[in-house]
């Protein structure tokens, strides 16, 4: 039966187990967290040589898997296989794990992590799973759900975070939810009890200007302000390590569509929910939109795929640097 992460873990603190879990889906860092939350607190450390196994697909077969799960725990309550890369197990063998599901072992647990794909639901193997065990299928995070995401993710550690300081993160560090993760952990040792994530501490923590960075960039093309755009596009220019062009560009086509999509919204109540923004920054769309029409920001975004072709080495001639392209593509778009 599919479940949410939550209620999981929340079953495995109260000893609930089940014969078999299958942990898949296209978000990686739900697996992470759950296979990691099986490996270090199911079984006390002082057992887990006798009564945890943990293996590789590649490296074992489902028959292998399947006698260490009907080994008898010494110490435990239950005995432990933990099998990652479970996709690299070969297809054909997950049907004797339908079989073995019939009459699975009283005191075995199998964990499988199997990543990037999905098992096929029409197979024995996945409909015993699903009859027998647990399928907890990941949850796809979209791009405009990462600043909503690393939100709720630092509220669920007992701190809050600034609006702009999440577009920050999200800005420069992608859809990458375990960077993310990461990123942060750095970050709470540092609070105080419920204290605030700042743009200032993720600028001397992690390295990300609270002042020069896309969203500054972004919030300053829709102003039009010449000044600030190339403050920071000279910003970028002399730390293009940190900013570079393949990095900024998605994230300008990013924006303009989203202005765009502010055009045309009947309702412009709704605009943070389809934007994904925070409520505090409609009015920075509603500015933009106000001094981008349509047809101005469907020839931005004509400018920005003749930069990405030049940057990539096409229809660049004298071999311009990636900052004088990004002065070059701001000055077509604010004037």
């Amino acid at each position: 039966m599919a479940t949410t992460e939550k209620q999981l873990i929340e079953d495995l603190k109260a000893g609930k187990f089940k014969p078999t879990y299958l942990l898949t889906g296209e978000e990686n860092y739900y697996i992470d967290v759950v296979s990691d939350y099986f490996e270090n607190k199911v079984i006390d450390e002082s057992m887990r040589d006798f009564d945890q196994t943990v293996v590789y697909g590649r490296d074992t077969n489902m028959l292998n898997i399947i006698s260490e799960a009907k080994r008898f725990p010494m110490m435990s309550p239950i005995h432990l296989v933990i099998v990652k890369e479970a996709q690299d197990l070969e297809t054909r063998q997950w049907e004797s794990l339908a079989t073995y599901l019939e009459h699975p072992a009283e005191r075995g647990v199998i964990v499988f992590c199997y990543r990037h794909k999905k098992l096929d639901k029409r197979t024995a193997a996945y409909k015993a799973i699903d009859k027998k065990g647990c399928v907890y299928e990941t949850p796809k995070v979209w791009d405009n759900q990462i600043p909503g995401w690393i939100a709720k993710e630092v509220s669920s550690k007992g701190f809050t975070i600034s609006d702009k300081a999440t577009v920050m993160l999200s800005e420069y560090l992608g859809a990458d939810l375990s960077k993310i993760a990461n990123e942060l952990s750095k970050l709470y040792p540092l609070l105080p009890e419920h204290g605030a994530i700042t743009e200032q501490l993720i600028e001397d923590q992690i390295g990300i200007s609270k002042d020069y960075n896309v969203f500054e960039l972004q919030k300053a093309i829709g102003r039009r302000d010449p000044v600030m755009c190339n403050r920071i596009i000279n910003y970028f220019a002399a730390n293009s390590k940190k900013n570079p062009i393949q990095q900024v560009l998605p994230l300008l086509y990013s924006y303009f569509l989203k202005v765009m999509f502010f055009h045309q919204l009947e309702n412009k109540s709704d605009a943070a929910k389809v934007l994904g923004c925070a409520p505090s920054f409609v009015s920075d769309y509603a500015v933009a939109a106000g001094n981008y029409p349509l047809g101005k920001l469907a020839t931005c975004i004509g400018y920005l795929y003749e930069t990405d072709l030049r940057s990539k080495g096409v229809r660049n001639s004298g071999n311009i640097t990636d900052g004088e392209l990004l002065k070059e593509l701001i000055f077509k778009v604010i004037h």
